[in-house]
């Protein structure tokens, strides 16, 4: 994802071979052991998926981490959904000169029978260069070095919610409400934007017909004390699915996370979908200073962040919201 028209997005490195040797295998932000609830969103196996994730190693398209994620994030994605599969294309990458395989991870609960149909997206792949602005300067000269970042909270936050979501969900959703899990790939390879959204693009090039009718993107929501304002792109494109769900938000108690200002402008993820005809909402705290840099690791992320992410998604889509036919 790329910064307020200047934007791009963060992803990968980390050379843990076990969850338990990272020292990440409970966050010491983590919520307390809810009592009963009617939310069935479990952050703690979000945040395990967001370790879990880091733990590969960085999931750059062409190496092998991102084989070996891949591989886990579909065993997981079904799970929770009717069908799960994998999406394949091949990009010419330029800064190595040679093709690279780019995977999208898609799941659905519902799809065939519903009569309104939701994509929930993010990415999953891992930023090569860490060139973000608060990144060490010799990372951040161009040609850029080959320096992947860990992309902890940069693309597996989001992935981390929506596996653990698919699994909430699974049984649960009104019969006419169908969701669809996308996890792209290719979305931060770069350097430069001719470059990046690339599993998104190719995705929404290549709708599946039944197409949804609408689509909601996670992107670095797992930050310790995320707070996520509204898009400007997502208020220009995407307004009334926009204000429904900030409602939605508040009248669950998650205001704080989801405060109703306006934010950045961001070319990210949903802007390939709004070009094809899926209106589609960006939920960001792109305020990160771990952003594009080697400090997006996973004590730098909070479970309660996934959980108030994930909770606001399931309520969303349990509770019907008007602009449902």
């Amino acid at each position: 994802m790329m910064g307020g028209k200047l934007m791009l997005h963060s992803l990968a490195v980390l050379g843990c071979s076990f969850v338990l040797s990272c020292g990440y295998a409970q966050d010491p932000t983590a919520p307390p052991a809810p009592t009963e609830s009617k939310w069935k969103f479990d952050s703690k196996l979000a945040w395990d998926y967001l370790v879990k994730q880091v733990a590969f190693g960085t999931r750059v398209p062409g190496t092998d981490p991102q084989i070996k994620c891949r591989d886990f994030l579909l065993a997981e994605l079904k799970k929770g959904c009717d069908d799960a599969h994998t999406q394949h294309l091949t990009h010419h990458w330029s800064f190595t000169n040679k093709d690279v395989d780019i995977y999208n991870v898609i799941g659905t609960q519902n799809w065939d029978t519903a009569k309104v149909r939701v994509v929930l997206l993010t990415h999953w792949d891992s930023r090569p260069f860490a060139d973000g602005p608060f990144s060490k300067p010799e990372l951040r000269t161009a040609p850029f070095p080959y320096s992947p970042i860990p992309a902890a909270n940069d693309g597996a936050s989001g992935t981390g919610v929506l596996l653990a979501l698919a699994q909430a969900l699974k049984g649960r959703l009104p019969a006419d409400v169908g969701v669809m899990y996308l996890l792209d790939d290719g979305e931060d390879l770069g350097p430069s934007l001719e470059e990046m959204l690339l599993g998104v693009d190719y995705f929404a090039k290549h709708l599946p017909d039944p197409k949804p009718d609408y689509g909601i993107l996670l992107d670095m929501i797992g930050n310790t004390d995320t707070r996520i304002p509204m898009e400007q792109e997502s208020i220009k494109f995407a307004d009334r699915i926009l204000k429904a769900f900030y409602a939605n938000a508040k009248a669950v108690g998650l205001e704080k996370t989801f405060p109703a200002v306006v934010g950045d402008d961001l070319e990210d993820d949903h802007l390939p979908l709004i070009q094809h005809g899926v209106p589609t909402i960006d939920l960001i705290d792109f305020q990160n200073p771990t952003w594009h840099t080697m400090d997006d690791t996973p004590e730098h992320c909070s479970q309660k962040s996934l959980e108030a992410v994930g909770i606001a998604l399931e309520s969303f889509l349990l509770k019907r919201p008007a602009f449902f036919p």
